[in-house]
């Protein structure tokens, strides 16, 4: 069974910047695919693909990771304007981050207004007898 996580970004507000990563990492590495209410900054974003690169195992094969933000491609003055200041208001809540296990995840593709994510059932490691 495919599990989709919701995170609220209020879950991960008060958390250090390792406390996040682990948090999500955690998420990840039980086969589920964290849908986070918006965005880690960029050393963190940086510093969850260098945590999970030391942690790839043969169980853990690693994560997908892709994030969508409105306010990245508004080109008329007034939606830039309105971007700027949702952004002052709201901070790294805008938008959404996807991240799944790579075992789970088969590909995400990406265009400025939207995310598509082709996901497989995780395979079962059958127990040894």
């Amino acid at each position: 069974m495919l599990t989709i996580q919701f995170v609220p970004y209020t879950e991960i507000e008060s958390l250090s910047s390792l406390g996040r990563i682990r948090k999500l990492l955690k998420i990840a590495k039980e086969n589920k695919i964290v849908l986070l209410e918006g965005r880690l900054k960029k050393e963190e974003e940086a510093e969850m693909i260098k945590t999970t690169m030391e942690e790839i195992d043969d169980e853990f094969k690693g994560i997908e990771m892709a994030v969508i933000n409105p306010e990245a491609k508004e080109n008329d003055p007034v939606g830039k304007m309105r971007a700027i200041l949702a952004g002052a208001l709201l901070g790294n809540r805008q938008g959404f981050t996807i991240i799944g296990p790579a075992s789970v995840v088969k590909e995400i593709t990406k265009d400025p207004h939207k995310i598509q994510l082709l996901a497989q059932e995780p395979k079962r490691r059958r127990k040894k007898r």
